[in-house]
C-alpha cells in the first residue's frame, strides 16, 4: 500500500512537470524495494523475447515495455536496442551481453541488475536507479545518464562521450546529474565525457582514461585517480578534498587544475 501510494504521487507529478524530473533520485526513502511490484515479473523470457523479435529488424523503436514488470528474470543476450522501457522494473534481472543500444530507459529501475557486457550505446538513463549494478566491460558510450549508479560496478566500461552532466533545467526536483558514489570505473574509458556537475565521490578511477573529460564542477572528494590519464581533462572548480590524484607529469596534462576546489586537500601519491 505504501508503494502504491508514492508512485502515485509521483505520477501526479509528473504531469505538472517534466516527466523526467518527476523522480528524485532519492525517492528510494519512500519505495518499498521488496514489494511484489519490485521484485517480481508479469512476463516470462519467452514472452519478452517473442514480443522482440515480432517487431521489424531495423524497427525496434516501437518495442513498448514501458511500466513492465521484468524483475528476477534471465534476459541476457536479449535486444532491445531503441525500445522504449521508461519505467521499466528490471531489479536484480540478468541482462548480460544484452543490448540497449538507443533505448530509453528513464527513471526505470535496475538496482542490483546484471549489465556485464551489455551495450547501452546512446541510450537514455536519465532518473534511473542503477544502484550495485554490474556494468562490467558494458559500452555506454555517447549515452545520456543521469542515473544513480552508487555502488555499481564499471570495471572496463566504455562511456567514451557520455553525458553525465547536470540537467541544469529541472533543478525545482533537485539536481539530476550522474551519480557514481562509491562506484567501481577502474580501467574504464571515459574520454571525452561531459562530467559537468557530476557526483563521483569516493570513486575508484585507477587507471581509468580521463582524457579531455569535462570535470568542471563535480565532485572528486575521495576519488582514487591513481595511474588515471587526465591529458585534456578540465578541472575547473572540482572538488579534490581527500581525492588520490596521479603523477606530476599526468597532472601536467590536465587543464586548469589550479582554479579545482580543495587542491591544497588532495592526496599525493608516494
Amino acid at each position: 500500500m505504501r508503494f502504491h501510494l508514492a508512485f502515485a504521487l509521483v505520477s501526479m507529478a509528473a504531469l505538472l512537470v517534466d516527466p523526467i524530473a518527476a523522480m528524485s533520485q532519492d525517492m528510494l526513502r519512500s519505495v518499498d524495494l521488496d514489494s511484489p511490484e519490485m521484485t517480481t515479473s508479469e512476463m516470462t523470457r519467452a514472452e519478452v523475447d517473442a514480443l522482440l523479435k515480432a517487431v521489424p529488424q531495423g524497427d525496434r523503436r516501437t518495442v513498448e515495455l514501458e511500466g513492465k514488470r521484468l524483475s528476477h528474470l534471465d534476459l541476457s543476450g536479449l535486444d532491445f536496442s531503441g525500445g522504449n522501457l521508461h519505467l521499466v522494473k528490471l531489479n536484480r534481472t540478468n541482462l548480460k551481453a544484452a543490448r540497449f543500444d538507443r533505448a530509453v530507459l528513464n527513471q526505470a529501475w535496475l538496482i542490483d541488475a546484471d549489465l556485464t557486457g551489455a551495450s547501452l550505446v546512446k541510450a537514455s538513463l536519465l532518473g534511473t536507479q542503477m544502484q550495485r549494478a554490474k556494468l562490467g566491460g558494458a559500452d555506454l558510450s555517447s549515452a545520456r545518464i543521469t542515473a544513480d549508479l552508487s555502488g555499481a560496478s564499471l570495471i572496463g566500461a566504455k562511456l567514451a562521450g557520455a553525458d553525465l552532466s547536470a540537467d541544469m533545467r529541472n533543478q525545482s526536483m533537485g539536481l539530476m546529474r550522474g551519480v557514481l558514489k562509491s562506484a567501481d570505473l577502474r580501467n574504464a574509458d571515459l574520454s571525452g565525457a561531459n562530467l559537468a556537475r557530476a557526483d563521483l565521490e569516493f570513486a575508484q578511477l585507477q587507471n581509468a582514461n580521463l582524457a579531455n573529460c569535462n570535470l568542471s564542477k563535480a565532485d572528486l572528494a575521495g576519488a582514487d585517480l591513481s595511474g588515471a590519464n587526465l591529458a585534456g581533462a578540465d578541472f575547473t572548480e572540482t572538488d579534490l578534498a581527500s581525492t588520490l590524484l596521479p603523477s606530476a607529469a599526468a597532472l601536467a596534462e590536465a587543464r586548469n587544475l589550479d582554479k579545482a576546489r580543495n587542491l591544497n586537500l588532495a592526496r599525493r601519491p608516494n
